[in-house]
């Protein structure tokens, strides 16, 4: 039988204090569980190779509780690499966490190649929110080529999704491009019982523990209402919303540095749609895409390093909403430094934005 499964039978049968909801204490994390993204069997991260009939190697750690566990070394396999395809549908489910290797694992080794040690419990968050690629991975791309040279070995290099992980640690893993010359902020350490994954999100339902959060942070109801640091990053003049809207704010600025370096330099306008490959081709230079110009063969094809730099910094914003929470000042600086770097050529005027 499948270790979620037997898990699962063993919660129906485990005696637990009964409470007034009717749901004792283990059926309540797993009804928990069943509402979180982990334990979604629609969701696309667990459905998309269905037609396939198994999760190739290649994703199977994050897509599939039998790749995660191949991945950790249960059973006899080599722990830290997915050995055989995963098993379609299968969740994160509790087998996942609730193993001997998952409670020893306390190292991640993130995609720049640096070992993170001394994780604790977050450590097998952090397996899966790290991305799928780096600073070092970007710097490899373009190694050789001319900044303003439009390249057709180049193509766009995306982070992947929800790499909070990698986001939270900053410069100690590297996980936006990080323009040479420039520091760039470590590990957002917040404050002691609030600076790891397990501290903040309730761990089966991945739900933020927001009560701690506005119990410090008086005077907001929201979470992105919050602002430690009040200087005018985006100069916009506004600075009564939270940091989320700075760094919102920036990620618009840099989006239209983009698409104005992209018809100027490289000679083809470029727009951005949240579906894969994000950047496509934009005849009309107008920003919006039809349903039937976000398709791959309509991939934008005209890269030069400088460009892919900032798309990737733009795409590592975007694919972790929360990089507000997680590492405010890491987001604000890749961003800025991604704008500042296409202003140089376009004569873009910068100078009302500020970098922390």
């Amino acid at each position: 039988m499948h270790y979620l499964a037997l898990l699962l039978a063993a919660a129906l049968f485990i005696p637990a204090p009964a409470r007034a909801d009717g749901l004792d204490g283990l059926e309540r994390l797993i009804a928990a569980w069943l509402e979180s993204p982990h334990g979604n069997y629609q969701a696309l991260s667990f459905t998309y190779w269905n037609d396939q009939g198994s999760v190739p190697e290649s994703c199977a750690m994050c897509h599939s509780e039998t790749g995660f566990l191949d991945f950790l070394g249960v059973g006899g396999h080599t722990a830290g690499q997915v050995d055989h395809p995963g098993t379609i549908n299968t969740v994160i489910g509790c087998a996942s966490c609730h193993t001997a290797e998952a409670h020893a694992l306390d190292a991640v080794t993130f995609p720049s190649g640096v070992e993170v040690a001394g994780l604790g419990s977050s450590a097998t968050c952090m397996v899966c929110h790290q991305g799928r690629q780096s600073s070092d991975h970007v710097e490899v791309r373009v190694a050789g080529k001319a900044e303003d040279d439009v390249s057709g070995d180049l193509a766009f290099v995306n982070i992947h999704y929800a790499a909070s992980a990698a986001t939270m640690l900053g410069s100690e893993v590297r996980p936006g491009f990080q323009y040479e010359g420039r520091s760039y902020a470590g590990r957002f350490m917040h404050v002691p019982g609030a600076d790891t994954c397990v501290a903040c999100h309730e761990p089966h339902s991945t739900a933020v523990e927001t009560d701690g959060c506005l119990a410090c942070h008086r005077g907001v109801d929201e979470l992105r209402d919050i602002r430690t640091q009040h200087r005018d990053f985006a100069g916009t003049g506004d600075r009564s919303g939270g940091i989320h809207s700075e760094i919102v704010a920036l990620k618009s600025q840099l989006m239209d540095a983009i698409r104005a370096y992209a018809s100027a330099i490289a000679g083809t306008p470029i727009a951005y749609a949240n579906s894969f490959p994000y950047f496509f081709a934009d005849p009309s230079g107008s920003g919006e895409l039809s349903p039937d110009q976000i398709t791959r063969d309509n991939r934008y094809q005209s890269w030069t390093p400088r460009l892919l730099k900032a798309a990737y910094n733009y795409q590592v914003a975007a694919k972790d909403p929360g990089g507000y929470v997680h590492n405010p000042r890491y987001m604000l600086q890749i961003l800025h430094d991604s704008l500042a770097d296409l202003a140089g050529v376009t004569g873009l005027d910068v100078s009302h934005i500020s970098r922390p």
